[in-house]
């Protein structure tokens, strides 16, 4: 795989490897930018490839905390330049690793800031102004670009959490067209199920408007438990399975052979065989724990997989 792209998707762990707790404000203080119009082009990253499905992909954790005004800001500025690049370098690399020949939106949104992510108050008290974002792009997007087509959803992290935010808000006439939605190393959690019921998990390679949902780590005790405790369902992404058996496959990322089989209890997957030294991811990462590696490691899975589901979903649809 193309070195820029891996940079690109592990762009989280290069900004911030010197994140500090004593940088975070006080809640009440907050500042935040402007709201995002998304009638505006330069709020988007779209590629029209003229296919009969979309990815609408929501991008990771990209910006940590900086000065907005001479205050500080725990939000991603959509119209600064210097804050969107990292969005848009993300944007870019799951674009060539994931969509193939399918349409590609992704929307810039006020995501929150790393160090928002310390606790679970900042968590509670900052990210329903970025998903807030999320629900409106989607909205936009529903009602001016999607032209009527079906769609699938990803997102990966933060990104993750939002595609779980449009799913409790999904209306019946946007869930038929629903093709698969991608929740890439976040949760689907009891509550998500019961404000959603109609969230199902995948159980193979190619049914339709159901959720994928998966967190990788070297064993149980590298779990990150913001990411996934609480999670009701997950599936093996390379072999598509949803018990135990282990999956072995290769990867233009290491050149080892690598194994994941699903731990049907913790719902983890569980990977062997890497052997490059682990990164910690900042603030709450542990080693053993592949979070920045949940794309790049199963590139090639997920996309044969999301063109697979798209091909069934229109083959489904011809007739009706």
């Amino acid at each position: 795989m193309n070195k820029k792209i891996v940079f690109q998707l592990l762009i989280l762990a290069l900004l911030f490897a010197s994140c500090r707790h004593d940088t975070i404000s006080p809640v009440a203080q907050e500042t935040t930018p402007p709201i995002p119009n998304y009638s505006n082009t330069s709020q988007w990253h779209i590629v029209d490839r003229q296919a009969p499905v979309d990815v609408f992909y929501i991008v990771s954790t990209e910006i940590g905390d900086y000065k907005l005004d001479g205050f500080d800001c725990h939000f991603a500025h959509t119209y600064l330049d210097s804050l969107r690049q990292p969005l848009l370098g993300e944007m870019v690399g799951v674009d060539s690793l994931l969509s193939g020949s399918l349409n590609f939106f992704s929307p810039f949104y006020r995501q929150c800031s790393l160090q928002s992510f310390a606790s679970d108050s900042l968590v509670a008290a900052r990210c329903p102004l970025a998903m807030r974002d999320i629900v409106d792009a989607f909205n936009y997007y529903l009602r001016h670009l999607s032209g009527g087509r079906p769609f699938i959803l990803a997102g990966f992290s933060q990104g993750g959490m939002a595609v779980v935010e449009i799913l409790r808000h999904l209306s019946p006439e946007a869930q038929k067209r629903l093709v698969a939605a991608y929740v890439i190393g976040w949760k689907v959690t009891e509550e998500d199920l019961s404000a959603a019921p109609y969230l199902r998990p995948a159980q193979d390679s190619s049914d339709l408007g159901v959720v994928i949902c998966y967190n990788t780590v070297r064993n149980d005790s590298c779990a990150i438990p913001l990411l996934s405790d609480g999670n009701r369902m997950a599936i093996n992404p390379v072999n598509w399975r949803t018990d135990c058996t282990p999956a072995t496959f290769t990867t233009s990322l290491v050149p080892d052979k690598l194994t994941v089989a699903l731990d049907t209890t913790s719902l983890l997957l569980h990977l062997n065989g890497y052997s490059r030294t682990d990164y910690i991811l900042p603030l709450f990462g542990r080693e053993g724990n592949y979070h920045t590696l949940e794309i790049p490691l199963y590139q090639e899975s997920l996309r044969r997989n999301m063109a697979l589901r798209a091909e069934r979903y229109i083959e489904q649809h011809k007739t009706r």
